[in-house]
């Protein structure tokens, strides 16, 4: 069935087409140069910006697939988490677009969606596999057993690491977004030379505040900023003590469980280092490694239509009634949205748009 996927919970406005779990469109219109002068996401901002291009994003979603309104069988739309004012537009259109055309919609969980998009790869996990969602507003390891069923192994008790890294680059004046200014300034810069704090070693969680702090502390020490000298190996420092505890955590979840597959998706996730560091640490430890190609890493709305299809095909529906939340924990969503049938297989695509 063709199943339109509609994403808006932060600062992305997102449309896609998928058809038997192949990738049709992928359209991302991205906030990025509208809020990097204010050093992060103002949710004003985002909500006003969503509102200027879910229409036309959507339009293009429908172009690019060479489809009209007519062949939309089925709408998937994210409801959270997220920003409220940014979920609302999305879920706004979506409902008027599915009672327009008198076709089902479901809401879809933003962080099994970003699970999904490993299944949009030519590579695909089976169950079970242990997932790490690594993003600005996430930082949790999960025990997948099946499409809807999860286990939380592990979670950030302050802040996620992607808001680590945003913290970070604001303190060094490097700017928006912080990720991918320090994931390039840090090859150039030894890993080793500043040792960072690496918190909770032995627990199974995170924790990324200590981290920040400690390099508030040491600008303040020195009062002054960084030379660009410095810089490189104080970003790549920074930077290691996050893939250490990424890393090191989510092998132990997967070990203690005895799964031999990891999943690493979200945002962070298109870190270069953090895919080489998996690669390594996974190939030692005999794993399986699945991570999303670098477009499905980030906010899209193909992850959220490949799971509206899986979902839609086993005879999920919601209400127009249904509302956005900004908190929506994925085991407690499993726990609610189990469907009543068996699952499809996993999907068959041929990965990102263009690629077949």
């Amino acid at each position: 069935m063709f199943v339109l996927g509609i994403e808006s919970s932060c600062d992305e406005t997102a449309a896609a087409v998928v058809k038997d779990g192949k990738l049709l469109s992928n359209v991302i219109a991205s906030q990025i140069h509208d809020h990097s002068a204010y050093g992060g996401v103002v949710p004003e901002i985002a909500s006003r910006k969503h509102l200027e291009a879910i229409s036309p994003v959507i339009a293009q979603a429908l172009a690019d697939a060479k489809l009209t309104f007519r062949d939309i069988e089925g709408i998937a739309v994210t409801r959270g988490p997220g920003l409220i004012g940014s979920l609302l537009v999305g879920l706004s259109a979506a409902k008027a677009l599915a009672y327009g055309l008198d076709i089902p919609f479901v809401g879809v969980n933003h962080l099994e969606g970003h699970i999904m998009a490993s299944f949009l790869a030519e590579q695909k996990p089976q169950f079970p596999f242990a997932a790490l969602v690594v993003s600005g507003g996430h930082t949790n390891i999960y025990l997948v057993k099946n499409y809807h069923e999860f286990e939380l192994l592990g979670q950030t008790r302050d802040d996620a690491a992607g808001e680590a890294f945003d913290k970070a680059a604001k303190l060094l004046n490097l700017g928006y977004p912080g990720g991918v200014v320090i994931d390039k300034m840090a090859k150039s810069g030894n890993p080793r030379a500043i040792n960072f704090p690496r918190a909770m070693k032995d627990s199974p969680d995170f924790s990324f505040s200590g981290l920040k702090t400690s390099l508030l502390v040491m600008l303040k020490k020195q009062g002054r900023n960084f030379s660009a000298g410095e810089l490189p190996d104080v970003v790549a420092g920074y930077q290691e003590a996050i893939m250490d505890v990424l890393v090191d955590k989510t092998i132990r979840a997967a070990r203690e469980n005895r799964i031999t597959q990891i999943v690493v998706c979200g945002g962070v996730a298109a870190n270069s280092r953090l895919r080489q560091r998996f690669a390594e640490a996974t190939l030692e430890q005999k794993m399986a490694l699945f991570i999303p190609p670098m477009i499905l890493c980030t906010d899209n709305a193909a992850m959220i239509a490949a799971l509206g299809e899986i979902m839609l095909k086993n005879g999920r529906r919601d209400s127009l009634n249904l509302n956005a939340v900004s908190r929506w924990p994925l085991v407690a969503h499993s726990k609610i949205l189990s469907p009543p049938r068996p699952l499809v297989p996993p999907l068959g695509g041929q990965g990102i748009m263009g690629d077949g």
